[in-house]
């Protein structure tokens, strides 16, 4: 049995990742290595606590004694790395969080991994030749779109947030380990995520949870920032899929093929809840508010997936309007579980 290294896997994409990965490949023992902070959270993980394939470390990537320690009691021989500090207004009201763990971070990771894996540059250790180091990025080390077109593997990085300044940095670091070192990495940047165990802050949760509330709604600016919205589990079907068929070196983009406003993001799910759990009088739509926009805001973020979609043979199984009504459903049964969390 291979053991394999996901880090942050307590976090919305790794905690729907890990048990989908464990149910997908049961040749790999998986050690999710997390430090649990705000975003991190063990009962998204509860379906697989005690899983005999899945051991649980709370841990810092920057702590290089204890990534070390892991790689040599559990022989790693892959990783796949969530691990990040990733809400942009965290970012832009204290970026060196987010430069400490998402360069140094991933940089401590890949050196771990290749002093583990490798006895020189481009020559692997005896039977760690199909080693492999995964990062997971996200489309907003693009910078940001006009109205028109799309973001591809090969559009140039334009950062625009502290936020998706350390991802790109962390991108071209795992770069850089390829070419320098010729160790086995690939890169997955991937469109706006929702789903189940999403943190209460990001948009999606905070539409659902501020209505049910009946509080405001807040949406910046004029509401008509766009994104590309990826179903978190096929999200999570496109890292298990790029892992192991991937190229060494390559860039996959991984995107949902569905553009929406965060105006129109609001509006449906008020249409939902509407329909699901209606007010005595009126819609949920009256809740909507603007705020004054954030820092930087990117207008438009949209990922051609043709390159995963082609090589790889990956396609979405969920388009917005399936996914978000999965999304809300499950919203609506963690609120009423939790009503503190609704307020």
């Amino acid at each position: 049995m291979q053991s394999i290294l996901v880090t942050g896997g307590a976090g919305f994409i790794g905690s729907n990742f890990i048990p989908y990965f464990l149910q997908e490949n049961p040749e790999y023992f998986v050690v999710n290595l997390d430090l649990l902070t705000y975003a991190g959270n063990l009962e998204n993980l509860q379906e697989v606590a005690f899983h005999p394939r899945y051991k649980f470390i709370k841990g810092d990537i920057c702590n290089r004694q204890l990534v070390e320690f892991i790689f040599r009691e559990y022989d790693i021989r892959g990783v796949i790395h969530f691990a990040a500090e990733s809400h942009v207004d965290n970012s832009i009201a204290g970026p060196e969080a987010f430069i400490r763990t998402n360069v140094h971070g991933t940089f401590t990771l890949l050196d771990v991994a290749r002093h583990h894996w490798m006895k020189e540059p481009f020559c692997y250790k005896e039977a760690y030749e199909g080693c492999r180091f995964h990062h997971v990025s996200t489309d907003e080390v693009y910078g940001s779109l006009g109205p028109t077109g799309f973001f591809t593997e090969t559009t140039p990085y334009a950062p625009n947030s502290p936020y998706s300044a350390s991802k790109a940095a962390s991108d071209m670091i795992v770069r850089s380990y390829v070419h320098t070192y010729g160790m086995n990495c690939i890169t997955t940047n991937c469109s706006n995520n929702y789903g189940p165990k999403q943190h209460d802050e990001k948009l999606i949760p905070v539409i659902i949870r501020k209505a049910l509330s009946q509080q405001p709604i807040p949406i910046y600016g004029d509401g008509l920032n766009i994104r590309d919205w990826l179903y978190v589990l096929d999200h999570c079907k496109g890292i298990n899929l790029a892992y192991h068929k991937g190229i060494k070196g390559e860039t996959y983009n991984i995107g949902g093929r569905n553009e929406r406003t965060n105006l129109q993001v609001a509006h449906t799910i008020c249409n939902i809840l509407d329909r699901l759990k209606p007010l005595p009088s009126g819609s949920y739509k009256q809740f909507i508010s603007f705020v004054k926009d954030r820092a930087g805001h990117d207008r438009r973020y949209a990922i051609d997936a043709t390159k995963i979609e082609t090589q790889l043979g990956w396609r979405a199984d969920e388009n917005f309007d399936t996914g978000i009504e999965k999304t809300v459903v499950w919203y609506i049964n963690k609120y009423a579980a939790e009503p503190n969390l609704a307020t």
